[in-house]
């Protein structure tokens, strides 16, 4: 009995987070035996039928999201954003739109050329490839065996179709693959589901319920900090039920809370910028003020248009009958209308012909979505979203309090930076350009928001008015190899040892795409790694 019990207070690695870089980690890790792995998550085991149907996103089960909000945005008009982050196995990757994308290959150069040695185009894209499972089969772009399901949306709504249509009426190139030889142009997306489920990067990577003997997984646990002997990080205390509990880590310590979470953690265990940590009365382990700074967010616009009814989602009485066919549906064969990821379409256009990537990416949406879905609206319609890719703004993340169940303090600068306005102005432009071409315009959408996109003055106004993340935060622990940099390209935390970051805070610069499948990878070479240090 007490073996039993030193045991499962004991592990090789931990892990904290079950998100999307957490799951990855934690999965390569177990995956061959060698270590004694467990991983502490603070929400649940996400199996509800709301998380698994990619169509009920918007109804997700509570507890699914930590539904955080932003300080007041004064370059949003004063508003407080709101800042939506997965909680429980899976993390972002069980609530978020399944999109599969990899930002552009220059992207990861830049990293390369800030100091990031071994994270090149060249050095990423065969981790991509490990990683997936794409339904379409292996190409110089993609592999066909790997845990995490790449599929196609057989079922896009009519809309969406009529979308790509009204761009290549625009002389706009089509795009079939946006993780392929080129980025730019419009299409359909592919997204992260397996047979019609929505596949996590929990499924994907910790056995999809059924999880490796030498793998353990904690749920509701709360972490309250990494515990250090001699400069090494040897464990972690958390909470559960109110009890506090440690769990000793002979080996090493990952931290996977993502952009918001990982540098709360840092701080509430001493690392982080040390006026900072003794205003909260935290001690001071590692005076590193990087810890929380250069937070990046993709800002975003969101116009939309009301419409009679079909072929758009939305709340009616004839609506109500047809998801009704359509959940019914999905339940005996995994297919039909409930697959949608809601953002079925897009693309990415460059608005400055000096550019050497696109800055502007679009998602068309087969509903209409008003203050991301938390505002119900009656009806049916399309949105459509521009946001900007490679923001200027730099914002914060720090402490409420020091207290581990308190939520971070989060100030992104939402526009602080004149540029940034100016790169949107010219991707809602381009947005309509395509809103305004047939056949979009033959289903004789309402603009719910009508602009006069000639008036400059006025268009920042309704940006600055309604403008928001896109649910991509990332930087906020940086690596590189400066004296800024809170982890090393290794990705192992300055200042102390055996403590490793395994999520999208790492990014030294935003990518220019969604940033869930960036974060598997990231998952995927920390472990990497942690492999290679460990022997």
């Amino acid at each position: 009995m007490g073996q039993q019990a030193r045991a499962a207070d004991e592990a090789d690695i931990v892990v904290i987070g079950c998100g999307s870089g957490g799951s990855a980690a934690a999965g390569r890790l177990s995956e061959d035996g060698r270590y004694r792995v467990a991983i502490l998550e603070a929400g649940g085991r996400n199996t509800s039928f709301k998380t698994v149907m990619p169509g009920m996103m918007p109804f997700q089960a509570e507890g699914t999201n930590w539904r955080f909000e932003t300080v007041p945005q004064p370059g949003l008009n004063g508003r407080r954003g709101y800042q939506p982050r997965g909680r429980g196995m899976g993390g972002s990757s069980a609530i978020n739109a399944m999109l599969y994308l990899r930002g552009h290959a220059r992207d990861y150069d830049e990293w390369r050329d800030l100091g990031c040695a071994g994270w090149g185009w060249d050095a990423v894209l065969p981790v991509f490839k490990r990683c997936e499972h794409n339904v379409r089969g292996a190409d110089a772009f993609h592999g066909d065996d790997g845990p995490l399901w790449v599929s196609d949306q057989d079922w896009a709504n009519p809309g969406s179709h009529a979308f790509l249509e009204a761009a290549a009426a625009l002389q706009m190139p089509l795009n079939p693959d946006f993780n392929g030889a080129t980025q730019d142009g419009i299409g359909i997306y592919q997204v992260t589901q397996r047979r019609g489920e929505r596949w996590t990067a929990a499924r994907a990577y910790l056995g999809d319920g059924h999880p490796r003997s030498n793998l353990r997984i904690v749920t509701d646990a709360t972490v309250e900090r990494v515990i250090f002997e001699d400069g090494r990080a040897c464990g972690v205390a958390y909470q559960v039920g109110g009890e506090t509990r440690i769990i000793r880590a002979t080996r090493a310590v990952v931290m996977s809370g993502g952009a918001f979470q990982t540098p709360q953690m840092l701080m509430l265990s001493g690392i982080g910028p040390g006026a900072v940590l003794q205003e909260q009365g935290l001690a001071v382990r590692v005076d590193a003020p990087g810890v929380g700074a250069d937070l990046q967010d993709h800002v975003d616009y969101v116009a939309a248009f009301e419409t009679k009814g079909v072929p758009f989602l939305g709340s009616s009485l004839g609506g109500t009958f047809r998801s009704l066919g359509a959940i019914a549906r999905w339940m005996t064969t995994r297919t039909g209308p409930m697959t949608t990821p809601y953002a079925e379409a897009g693309g990415f256009v460059t608005t400055d012909p000096a550019l050497e990537r696109p800055d502007v990416q679009l998602h068309f949406v087969v509903a209409i979505v008003e203050d991301h879905g938390r505002t119900k609206v009656k009806g049916h319609g399309y949105s459509c979203h521009a946001c900007v890719l490679r923001p200027y703004s730099r914002g914060t993340v720090g402490l409420n309090s020091p207290d581990p169940r308190d939520a971070p303090r989060i100030d992104p600068a939402f526009l602080s930076d004149q540029r940034d306005v100016e790169t949107m102005k010219r991707g809602v432009r381009e947005m309509y350009r395509i809103l305004d071409a047939p056949p979009i315009t033959g289903f004789k959408g309402r603009d719910r928001y009508p602009i006069d996109l000639r008036d400059d003055d006025a268009l920042e106004q309704v940006i600055r008015d309604r403008s928001d993340t896109v649910y991509h935060p990332v930087g906020t622990a940086r690596m590189g190899s400066d004296d800024g940099a809170v982890c090393d390209p290794r990705l192992r935390v300055r200042g102390v040892e055996g403590l490793y970051i395994a999520d999208a805070s790492v990014m030294p610069r935003l990518v220019g795409g969604n940033t869930n499948a960036p974060s598997i990878m990231i998952g995927e070479r920390c472990a990497d790694f942690v492999r290679q240090d460990l022997g």
